[in-house]
């Protein structure tokens, strides 16, 4: 019987676990505010893992500040994950912001505001049959 997950789909899910645990718990860095841990994709060979984030502060320059702070981090992040988990090696860590949660909150924003453009129009025509 086939596995349900994959070994690289299960240590991503837990790096996801403990990267958020140590950003939450160990790194004391201004300039990363409130920073998510959103995904995590690692390699078939468990090498490389792209860990991708959000952050409270979405301007250009905080994702931009936050960016750089982690990538200064990154051999402490990697060192405390080495720690929490048993691994023979562990992945190296690759940082990217993840524009998915914004650009969903946007694709929202807009299909409510064609709903409520569509609501007015109908209410609008509907006025004007009224007067006739």
């Amino acid at each position: 019987m086939a596995r349900e997950f994959s070994r690289p789909q299960r240590v991503a899910q837990q790096v996801q676990k403990e990267v958020a645990m140590i950003l939450q718990r160990e790194i004391k860095d201004a300039r990363l505010g409130l920073v998510t841990v959103s995904s995590v994709d690692v390699t078939r060979d468990l090498a490389y893992a792209k860990v991708f984030v959000t952050f409270l502060d979405d301007s250009e320059e905080g994702i931009q500040q936050g960016l750089v702070a982690l990538e200064e981090a990154k051999p402490y992040i990697r060192l405390l994950l080495g720690k929490a988990m048993r691994l023979r090696a562990v992945p190296e860590l690759r940082f990217a912001y993840d524009k998915s949660l914004v650009e969903g909150m946007r694709m929202s924003n807009l299909a409510t505001q064609a709903v409520s453009d569509d609501r007015r129009k109908k209410q609008q025509h509907n006025s004007s049959d009224e007067d006739n």
